[in-house]
């Protein structure tokens, strides 16, 4: 196959293009900084854009098997501490995956011979967040808060090649468990330092999912042709924050009865501190419909892979 991937150089597109190249696909790779890329199979060919155009690139599209994008500006920004939300950085996020989904869809427009599949990434804040464990599907109605309403714009940019007879699949990514970036390097910080435990109250709940599992979906959905609409990429079973907690300090063989409390976040990160203080249960009910069989369906088991083999 021939697969182009936006959003390529991050950590789902770097895993992603390693796992198809080792199985001899042919992959490319769209960035806006190209000689900047690192971590990439050798085999990947990778091109530049501009992030809101098919300006470059857009004659790739016609011929090829699959396109998927995953390109979007980090919601909690790059480095540490995370960067707050302020109006500009909200709009930078929002425009980051609109611009991109739009030069996605100016281009299989533009194809020839379109694309047979497109993959759009999205995430579980589409639902927008709980205080309490009720289970949320695909079925589940979307948020009203900012990452509600950025992901139904995200979603939205390339919901008309359906018309253009293209299968869409769409991917409502929870939290993505690696040690070579995402969250949980964060995450995991205050265990390693003897001072991990729950935060704010602890009952919100975590929807997660292992690096190799997040691949293995993407590629179980690229090939079955019967895969089409939305997805939860989540694990079946997601934990409370405190229970992550257990699980992680267990992983790492650290304490985790250290809570930290909520105003404490609120004070230093401001709004950007819902992702960690609430969230939403999320549950792969279509995936399991589909037969889909997770690697690593308990956190534990997961955490403890990811550290010990350094994924």
């Amino acid at each position: 196959m021939r697969v182009i991937i936006t959003g390529g150089t991050g950590l789902i597109g770097r895993a992603l293009a390693h796992s198809l190249a080792h199985d001899h696909h042919e992959v490319i790779i769209l960035s806006r900084n190209p000689n900047r890329t690192s971590g990439l199979p050798a085999a990947a060919r990778v091109v530049t854009w501009d992030a809101r155009s098919a300006k470059g690139w857009g004659e790739l599209a016609d011929g090829a098997d699959a396109i998927i994008n995953l390109a979007g500006e980090s919601i909690a920004g790059e480095g540490f501490p995370p960067s707050r939300w302020t109006a500009e950085r909200k709009r930078s996020i929002l425009d980051s995956r609109v611009n991109a989904g739009k030069a996605v869809l100016e281009a299989i427009k533009n194809a020839s011979k379109k694309p047979a599949v497109l993959i759009q990434s999205s995430a579980v804040g589409y639902y927008g967040t709980y205080d309490d464990d009720r289970d949320v599907t695909e079925d589940s109605p979307a948020g009203t808060d900012f990452l509600g309403e950025t992901c139904k714009a995200w979603e939205a940019t390339t919901a008309d090649v359906e018309k253009m007879g293209v299968r869409r699949v769409v991917l409502r990514t929870g939290v993505v468990l690696s040690t070579k970036g995402g969250a949980l390097p964060m995450q995991a910080l205050p265990f390693k330092l003897f001072a991990g435990g729950p935060l704010g109250s602890g009952k919100q709940q975590t929807p997660w999912i292992h690096i190799d599992d997040e691949v293995a979906v993407i590629r179980f959905l690229l090939g079955n042709s019967e895969a089409r609409g939305v997805f939860n990429l989540s694990a079946p079973h997601p934990l409370s924050n405190a229970a992550f907690g257990k699980a992680l300090g267990k992983a790492l063989g650290r304490p985790s009865f250290f809570p930290t409390p909520a105003f404490a976040f609120q004070l230093a990160f401001g709004e950007l501190s819902l992702l960690l203080l609430k969230g939403q249960k999320a549950i792969p009910k279509r995936l399991t419909e589909l037969g889909f069989q997770f690697q690593y369906p308990e956190a534990e088991a997961a955490l403890r892979d990811l550290f010990q083999n350094g994924k």
